[in-house]
């Protein structure tokens, strides 16, 4: 079942970004009032903003920063974050900046978010970035993320591809790797994202996919 409030935190590229995007409409076609919020303003190459349309088009309210790009700090964040904390009836969904620099962010919102109790906070990871590779590397960045954010990641996403170039062995490759880092960290490995043309063969073999539309970088 659903949070109210899910968050979608990790290391630079590891897909985040598009995994908010695609779970923000996976939410709205399920009949639920949807606000998703950038949380991400240290200069990412993928903002939601750039899915904007998309979303307005499911009926999904979008809130970014108009700074989102640019050198101004925590500050610019919009002031309606505030507003889809304290509204009980809506579902939010929050991409949170990459890494421990970005995840400063979200500590401004963190009491509320805990005094509610209503949330997930999911560590997305990339077994293809050079970064979170391996097991140690990947836990270093989670933990590094939650000191910054003052929140503890609830559960895992396996999002390991390749982009357009990922085939349905390079998911079922990953997943022992996924499966490790959520031994090591002592958390549920709740979602394993897929593109949408390779859903049909990996459905049955593995458990809790998401399907996802690859988002579309806007210049």
């Amino acid at each position: 079942m659903s949070k109210r409030v899910t968050l979608f935190a990790g290391h630079y590229g590891s897909g985040k970004t598009n995994i908010a995007v695609n779970y923000a409409i996976k939410l709205s076609e399920e009949g639920k009032k949807v606000t998703i919020a950038d949380l991400d303003i240290v200069n990412p190459y993928f903002r939601t903003k750039d899915s904007e349309d998309e979303l307005r088009q499911a009926g999904i309210k979008v809130l970014s920063s108009e700074f989102a790009s640019s050198n101004v700090d925590l500050p610019a964040l919009p002031q309606d974050i505030y507003s889809i904390i304290d509204d009980k009836t809506t579902f939010a969904v929050m991409d949170i900046g990459g890494d421990d620099r970005g995840a400063y962010a979200l500590g401004r919102y963190a009491p509320s978010i805990l005094e509610e109790n209503d949330y997930e906070l999911f560590m997305v990871i990339n077994k293809f970035r050079p970064l979170t590779s391996d097991v140690e590397s990947t836990v270093e960045v989670m933990r590094e993320i939650e000191q910054a954010c003052s929140m503890k990641f609830t559960a895992i996403v396996n999002n390991s591809n390749l982009g357009e170039e990922t085939t349905e062995e390079d998911v079922l490759g990953s997943m022992q790797y996924a499966d490790a880092v959520a031994k090591a960290t002592g958390l549920p490995l709740k979602i394993t994202s897929v593109k949408e043309n390779l859903l049909k063969n990996l459905d049955g073999k593995i458990d809790n996919l998401l399907p996802l539309r690859l988002q579309k970088k806007i210049n």
